[in-house]
């Protein structure tokens, strides 16, 4: 795939992870999670600065542990979203020293993108700044991972198709953001990443090194495009990201990140009359549940969010979408019960 934008140096291989002691600059910080670390322990020297176990996202904790971090001239970010955010947040905040990043799972984009996602209170705000100088696919790390999490990436690109549909809507009614005009050529290079996926939904749920690769790149083009694009999230995220955030926003609960975001690429793609079918089959293809018994909430969630959708994304002062024209009213919301309890 051939696309614009400055995308993250990223190796695909084996036994990455065992090299990386050869190469990294001592003494190295890990920031990882403490259930995975048993998992990785042995892959490492024993000249490490120290280990960091990520529990907390909030700014004032995470800037509170940096400050008690021990010496060291490079971080390794090994794990997901959690894990490689921190890195890159320590790594911005203060440390400026080489950073090096393992994805464990394909459920976040988090590797590829220059910003950490940190926690104010109840808000999530994308901050920092930083740039590894390499991301390391290993194929027998990834593999390790338990498959429902590595399906859940699939959100992340999917998304792309309700994200590309509003922001289109949104331009024709003079609603888009002056600094992010609709560009058709991000569009058209957005589809073909989302038609490439679409296309090895098979592979990923296999979670074959053909998925691995395929997925992987997506996320990676997402990360260098928005970017590239001016910090532009329009061709990559719309409604389906707002009901994810909403949904989180009433419930007080935190989730697998691809689960509602695919939940909420469905009920857009639906509410657009936008291939809701065909975004439904690749959801249950790949093996993401999105019924909310599998999120730990219930229909009456789903439900309250989908009504409070028009509401909250203007209260939060969030994109302009669908949501905040097409009515979304009981039948609507009736017909996304039958239809998504019937795939499964």
């Amino acid at each position: 795939m051939e696309f614009t934008g400055q995308l993250f140096p990223t190796v695909y291989g084996r036994n990455l992870i065992g090299e990386l002691k050869n190469f990294i600059h001592r003494p190295y910080l890990i920031v990882t999670m403490k259930d995975l670390w048993p998992m990785f322990e042995s892959s490492f020297d024993k000249n490490l600065a120290g280990v960091y176990f990520v529990d907390s996202l909030e700014y004032e904790d995470l800037c509170r542990d940096q400050a008690r971090l021990p010496k060291h001239k490079c971080i390794v970010g090994l794990g997901g979203g959690q894990a490689i955010d921190v890195a890159k947040f320590f790594v911005w905040n203060g440390d400026r020293v080489p950073l090096f990043t393992v994805p464990t799972v394909m459920s976040v984009n988090a590797g590829f993108g220059h910003r950490t996602a940190v926690r104010f209170g109840s808000q999530v705000r994308y901050i920092g700044w930083a740039v590894p100088e390499a991301v390391y696919v290993d194929f027998d790390v990834i593999q390790k991972a338990p498959k429902y999490l590595n399906w859940s990436g699939v959100g992340d690109i999917f998304c792309y198709h309700t994200g590309m549909f509003d922001w289109k809507f949104a331009s024709e009614r003079g609603k888009t953001e002056p600094q992010w005009p609709y560009d058709a050529d991000l569009v058209n290079q957005a589809r073909t990443v989302l038609d490439t996926v679409l296309g090895a939904v098979d592979d990923i749920h296999e979670v074959n090194e053909k998925g691995i690769r395929t997925l992987m790149n997506a996320h990676r083009w997402g990360g260098g495009t928005y970017h590239n694009a001016g910090w532009n999230c329009r061709h990559i995220e719309g409604y389906d990201h707002l009901f994810f955030y909403c949904l989180e926003y009433y419930t007080h609960k935190h989730f697998i990140h691809g689960q509602p975001v695919c939940l909420g690429t469905y009920i857009g793609s639906l509410l657009q009359k936008n291939e809701p079918e065909k975004i439904l089959d690749a959801i249950c293809r790949v093996g993401v549940d999105i019924r909310p018994e599998a999120m730990g909430i219930t229909w009456k969630d789903v439900a309250h969010a989908i009504k409070k959708m028009p509401e909250y994304t203007r209260e939060a002062g969030l994109l302009y979408t669908s949501a905040n024209e097409i009515p979304a009213g009981d039948d609507f919301i009736e017909e996304c019960h039958q239809k998504i309890y019937a795939a499964y």
